[in-house]
């Protein structure tokens, strides 16, 4: 009899055991599911701003559209994620029907946007424009312009373009007596406060004024012999 008593309690105090692992795991779940909606819908509504100003030109004044969409809405960790681009004028599509650019276009929208939800202080981009033409890189380039008193942003690129759009210039070459490499940097923002000739050149292009370049960098990455 007593050692029914006992089995008893052991089972009672497993079972209650079992209840409380139970709660505690769907409480964990639930602030997981939580947490995770609220990053996913600030991100999904950050990208359809971002893609669409990332996208739009005259011609298109309305831009493109971009979405996210989850695979399973009830329990969001059992399924994936979908990402939809759709450039201006182009029907829907799969996304690795997308050409190089716009593909490029579409993935720096939703790093942007991933961005936006906690912001890190200061990107290194390692030429995300090679696929670009000069119509995209100077929308690239406007936007980080447009972006640039939340972050400071170092591009690593082979494009005058984002020369010229950038507060300073570091280029890394082959220092051919150390057989080391070395550094050398150009401040741009001294020609446009004493050139006025320069200033009046680099505007033409597009480039950046000087109160708005304060975070913005370009880093021109050529070895020479």
């Amino acid at each position: 009899m007593e050692q029914l008593e006992e089995c008893n309690e052991d089972f009672t105090g497993a079972k209650n055991k079992a209840k409380k692992s139970t709660k505690d795991f769907e409480n964990i779940k639930e602030k997981r599911s939580e947490r995770f909606n609220v990053a996913f819908q600030h991100i999904a509504k950050s990208l359809t701003t971002i893609y669409k100003d990332m996208t739009k030109s005259s011609k298109h004044p309305l831009g493109g559209n971009a979405y996210l969409s989850l695979d399973d809405t009830d329990e969001p960790y059992n399924g994936g994620i979908k990402f939809t681009a759709m450039p201006p004028m182009k029907r829907y599509r799969d996304m690795e029907y997308l050409s190089g650019g716009e593909k490029t276009i579409a993935a720096l929208a939703l790093l942007f946007s991933i961005h936006s939800y906690r912001p890190a202080p200061f990107f290194v981009m390692d030429e995300v424009d090679a696929a670009l033409d000069n119509v995209n890189v100077l929308k690239l380039c406007n936007y980080i312009r447009h972006r640039s008193k939340d972050f400071q942003c170092i591009v690593i690129s082979l494009k005058d373009m984002f020369y010229e759009q950038s507060q300073g210039l570091v280029g890394i070459c082959r220092n051919v007596p150390t057989n080391s490499s070395r550094t050398l940097t150009l401040d741009l923002t001294k020609f446009d406060k004493n050139d006025d000739a320069g200033t009046s050149s680099r505007k033409r292009s597009g480039s950046l004024s000087v109160g708005s370049r304060k975070r913005i960098s370009a880093t021109s990455a050529k070895s020479t012999n």
